[in-house]
């Protein structure tokens, strides 16, 4: 489709698809809606752009990308996201702790790791918490209990996290840190391991891909870990 304000993305990304893979590309725009519901109409379809090679009618962009072994995730489901952030906050750490210590890894970059990842967290809750608080009430066992607390949830994470980045206040940061965390990682386990829900996980914020299991577990078992480490810290470290 390329009209007056509107140039197709898919369309766009089927043309590079083919290209990348050689092929040489007979172009046909559409113009007009009505020619597109036309299009459409004549040839049985829902959606363009669609592909023909050699004759044969290949299909939407999804098509396509599977059609050359490239399969476009289905089912709804990705760790994606969580693995993104997860490489960039270790990334982020790794460049600050340098910086500080002029070590290229660490006790302050691990710190950083577990604190960034709490804030970047956080904020991804932060962008919706309409939508991350539905999503918590699916699983969590205090927000079922005291709907606020779902609103709660990704603000005491932040602050928990940008404390525990500063080594200000870890009497506020330890326990706020422990104390959802715990929650967290009870109702989590009750939720997958116990009640064999398959849920999605509001890690990441409301309307994720990302099944809850593993990585929320995980997020919340870091962030126990992290409030016992700043307790233990001064006696292991002196």
């Amino acid at each position: 489709m390329v009209m007056p304000g509107h140039l197709c993305p898919f369309g766009l990304k089927t043309k590079w698809l083919l290209e990348k893979n050689g092929y040489q590309v007979d172009d046909h725009h559409l113009t007009s809606r009505e020619e597109t519901d036309r299009f459409k109409q004549e040839h049985g379809v829902k959606t363009t752009p669609q592909t023909w090679i050699a004759g044969e009618r290949i299909g939407g962009y999804d098509d396509l990308a599977a059609h050359f072994g490239n399969p476009i995730n289905q089912d709804g489901t990705t760790y994606r996201p969580v693995a993104v952030l997860f490489a960039m906050m270790a990334l982020m750490a790794l460049g600050a702790g340098w910086v500080a210590t002029g070590q290229a890894i660490s006790i302050l970059a691990g710190e950083w790791f577990i604190s960034f990842s709490m804030c970047g967290l956080a904020y991804l809750k932060l962008r919706d918490v309409e939508s991350f608080s539905t999503m918590f009430l699916n699983y969590d066992l205090l927000a079922r209990r005291f709907v606020p607390y779902g609103y709660v949830y990704p603000y005491a994470e932040g602050l928990a996290g940008l404390l525990m980045t500063a080594h200000i206040l870890d009497w506020v940061s330890i326990p706020v840190a422990l104390t959802i965390g715990t929650i967290g990682a009870i109702s989590v386990f009750k939720a997958v391991y116990i009640d064999k829900r398959e849920l999605k996980c509001a890690c990441v914020g409301g309307n994720s891909d990302v099944p809850l299991g593993f990585v929320s577990l995980t997020e919340n078992l870091i962030m126990i870990g992290m409030a016992l480490w700043m307790l233990a810290k001064p006696l292991l470290l002196g």
